[in-house]
């Protein structure tokens, strides 16, 4: 009873504890690191007054939302207005139910040294060795890249919902901005994870990486062309410059949170940034080999293993953040024509033509 307790409930609502906190302490000092980067490349220090180099702004800033006048506008729809950011907000973390931190026996080590002091010698092996509580994920599931997209794609809802429930012209203007823009870019989205699920014969990301690591390379150099698109795609996906045009400041005010304020808005700010940590946790596990150290095949490369195969899963997910705030401090903004037109003219028929290639060289070669 007690190792079944331990595998099925106990490690896993831990793991899913440290995960959530990990994330919305990432989503927290991103901010931080956004507008320091940001007044770097602006050619100015950024947030300097609450801590050493503005180390205590992200909570400083928490505060403040939390304390400021929550307003729900008088016509608008409370109900859905009320819901419409946590709509946003708990896909984004779902999804790190699935995404795969380290190898599957990361945690069997440290289960050695805890499990002990609850269970005899027996009941431990037992545990480990089921595998259900060892991985550096919290599932592992055979249609986990399906369960990735489906998941992520219900927190544009949030934004069409919340831009609706304003009652206010600007929101909803953004609403349809978002709307528009999923259909443009899901639709390449897909094709390019296509590319990578043919080449990998798979779609658990666990199984994902250890075919990189069986294969001896990652999957960029096989699908450069799917990487690209991918990584341009999920700008859009996640609302960001040159692509943020649900929000367009100079435009539309705030986009679908105009009328936001307070918790809620709070609440969308958070959506969004987990939203990046997402497409840049699955572009490293599909494309640049999770986990793996570089080239994992190279012997006299082994002294990398010293470094925790989480610590470079974290690294690679680090220079993604960068790269999305570096092009937001470098980009301008695209029109809403000109982002359809890449969406629909360009990148998705890049990314069928990419497929239709890899489908034709893997019934070649395999």
């Amino acid at each position: 009873m007690m190792e079944t307790l331990l595998i099925y409930a106990v490690i896993p609502l831990i793991k899913i504890a440290v995960v959530v906190l990990a994330v919305l302490l990432a989503v927290a000092y991103l901010t931080w690191l956004e507008r320091k980067l940001l007044g770097r490349i602006q050619v100015r220090l950024g947030p300097m007054r609450v801590g050493w180099h503005g180390l205590l702004q992200p909570i400083a800033v928490g505060l403040k939302f939390v304390i400021k006048e929550d307003i729900i506008p008088a016509r608008a729809d409370r109900l859905v207005f009320s819901l419409a950011p946590m709509v946003s907000f708990i896909p984004a973390l779902v999804v790190f139910s699935v995404i795969p931190f380290g190898p599957p026996d990361m945690l069997s080590g440290l289960l050695r040294w805890v499990l002990p002091l609850f269970l005899d010698p027996a009941s431990v092996n037992r545990v480990i060795e089921s595998g259900v509580t060892t991985g550096g994920y919290v599932a592992n599931v055979n249609i986990a890249i399906l369960l990735v997209f489906s998941v992520s794609s219900v927190g544009i809802l949030g934004i069409i919902l919340g831009g609706w429930a304003s009652n206010s012209k600007y929101p909803l203007l953004g609403a349809l901005r978002s709307s528009a823009q999923m259909v443009s870019y899901e639709v390449s989205l897909g094709f390019t994870i296509l590319s990578v699920l043919l080449v990998a014969q798979t779609l658990s990301l666990v199984d994902i990486v250890q075919k990189q690591q069986a294969a001896g390379v990652w999957y960029v150099f096989v699908q450069p062309v799917a990487f690209v698109l991918f990584f341009i795609c999920g700008l859009a996906e996640t609302n960001r410059l040159p692509f943020d045009l649900p929000e367009a400041e100079s435009e539309l005010v705030g986009g679908y949170h105009t009328e936001y304020s307070g918790f809620r808005f709070a609440i969308y700010f958070l959506a969004e940034y987990a939203g990046m940590i997402t497409i840049s946790s699955i572009a490293v596990t599909l494309f640049w080999g999770g986990w793996l150290r570089p080239f994992p095949n190279v012997a006299w490369l082994g002294f990398l293993d010293l470094v925790p195969s989480v610590v470079w899963f974290m690294a690679k997910v680090f220079v993604f953040l960068y790269i999305f705030i570096w092009v937001r401090g470098t980009l301008p903004r695209f029109r809403f024509d000109q982002l359809m037109q890449y969406g629909w003219k360009i990148f998705l028929p890049l990314a069928i033509a990419n497929l239709v290639v890899t489908a034709a060289v893997m019934l070649k070669f395999s």
